[in-house]
């Protein structure tokens, strides 16, 4: 079977089940999106690939003549750019780990979830139209391109790469998804989660921030459930768990993945059935909560160790949003640095106006393991020494890790960022443009190399072998 709409899309579903295309098709076309293009022989998807511009690739792992695994490598190595789902009846989590190292974006269980469905295609479909209008309008106008710029007004950004986030932001907070925000410790995943309820229907309900971290078995149906008077000694009153408390609203799980595995089967349960229990009682309790969780670890390593409920991710993770950290966007710290310093000299009363360019350079130079909330202690802890007007190196020196003697004046100064691009049309160069070839030599997947061409404006651009 092929079927193909009279105009290009942007998707492509591979499957051997004629009924499943169809079904996917009837899903996406009644939400709106695109025709997706179907083919029930896998050996013609690479054919397809090369001849049509797709986006994303829906595909089925068990399929005759060509399998969705070696379907899978070689889109990814041939189309590093090009995203794909893996839709399978293999409900096994070593399976789906494999999957996801191999390079795919995302693992779906069949029988499938409409709504798990259309998010997923909508969300990377909308990364791939930002990605293009980053390439031709530049940051500034993506920024512009915000609806509700003035809820985004509390979070400094200036890089493309947060472009790209707020408007996720905003396209998850109209709907009544499930949202997992992934990045590193000091990202600001609470700062997003908190822009997305003030986005929503929900705003006017509570919202509820719970470090998952924190709760022991004893303590988790309490915090969580609530009980009953009388539920155990000191229980001499009702009391309301955080489920009752944020009914209507949102409640926030932060470290989602550091939740011990025999608790979240009892967390599961709530979110699927939209009920539970005070401790003590017999009366069940209906409740509506929206959940937003967010996590600084890798889940798919989390799922294969067995530390997380492979159901549970798929049950929240309906859309999930992935915040780079401060290392990958650059044009934010300086930004950031001249807000923390405006803020605590004033909080300190101190007339400090700017930062030196000296500890602007070394700045912008520092790979900051801590991110955002690591830039902030460290200005905060600088202007405490400060004497002058200008926020100097000297003061910041003993927070910022030694680099050896001072580099001479003649010495070309780069940025990181311009160390990057050189040496990766450096090794393209060497390599003649073969992109996986170049990714394996810089130690990073295909994908990556495509969004750092795509960033350095290098996409277009021809490699002739030295």
């Amino acid at each position: 079977m092929e079927s193909f709409p009279h105009h290009d899309t942007p998707v492509l579903v591979v499957d051997d089940d004629e009924g499943l295309l169809l079904s996917i098709k009837a899903t996406l076309v009644s939400a709106g999106l695109p025709e997706p293009a179907l083919i029930s022989d896998s050996r013609r998807a690479l054919d397809l690939l090369r001849t049509r511009r797709f986006h994303l690739v829906l595909l089925d792992l068990m399929m005759p003549h060509i399998d969705g695994m070696e379907l899978l490598t070689r889109t990814r190595e041939e189309f590093p750019e090009i995203d794909c789902v893996v839709v399978s009846a293999i409900d096994d989590v070593p399976t789906a780990v494999r999957a996801m190292s191999a390079g795919a974006a995302d693992y779906l269980v069949k029988p499938l979830n409409g709504d798990k469905l259309v998010a997923l295609v909508q969300s990377h479909l909308e990364k791939q139209r930002f990605r293009e209008e980053l390439s031709h309008l530049g940051h500034t106008k993506i920024f512009s391109n915000l609806k509700h710029p003035e809820a985004f007004a509390g979070i400094i950004a200036d890089d493309e790469a947060m472009a790209l986030v707020f408007h996720q932001a905003e396209a998850v907070a109209t709907t009544d998804y499930s949202v997992v925000i992934n990045g590193e410790s000091g990202t600001g995943k609470e700062m997003m989660a908190r822009v997305i309820h003030r986005l929503s229907d929900r705003r006017a309900a509570p919202f509820f921030a719970v470090n998952m971290a924190a709760f022991s078995k004893t303590l988790f149906e309490d915090e969580f459930f609530g009980h009953a008077k009388g539920a155990y000694t000191d229980a001499g009153t009702d009391r309301r768990g955080f489920f009752e408390a944020a009914n209507g609203g949102t409640l926030f799980l932060d470290e989602i993945t550091e939740l011990d595995p025999a608790l979240q089967a009892k967390l599961l349960r709530v979110i699927e059935e939209r009920e539970f229990y005070r401790l003590g009682s017999t009366e069940v309790r209906s409740v509506n909560v929206r959940i937003i969780a967010a996590t600084n670890r890798d889940i798919g390593e989390e799922i294969l160790s067995g530390r997380f409920r492979a159901d549970l991710f798929y049950r929240i993770n309906t859309y999930n949003i992935k915040i780079p950290p401060l290392r990958e966007r650059r044009r934010d710290i300086l930004p950031l640095a001249r807000h923390f310093l405006k803020t605590y000299a004033a909080a300190n009363r101190k007339k400090i106006l700017d930062l030196s360019p000296e500890l602007a350079e070394r700045l912008l130079t520092y790979e900051f393991p801590g991110n955002v909330r690591e830039l902030e202690n460290m200005v905060a802890a600088a202007v405490l020494l400060e004497k002058g007007k200008q926020l100097t190196l000297a003061s910041a020196r003993s927070l910022l890790p030694y680099e050896g003697p001072e580099r001479r004046r003649n010495v070309e100064l780069l940025t990181l960022e311009d160390l990057e691009r050189r040496h990766i049309e450096r090794v393209l160069e060497v390599t003649g443009g073969n992109r996986p070839k170049a990714a394996k030599i810089l130690g990073i997947n295909p994908s990556t190399i495509y969004r750092k061409l795509e960033k350095y404006n290098l996409i277009h651009k021809k490699f002739e072998p030295n």
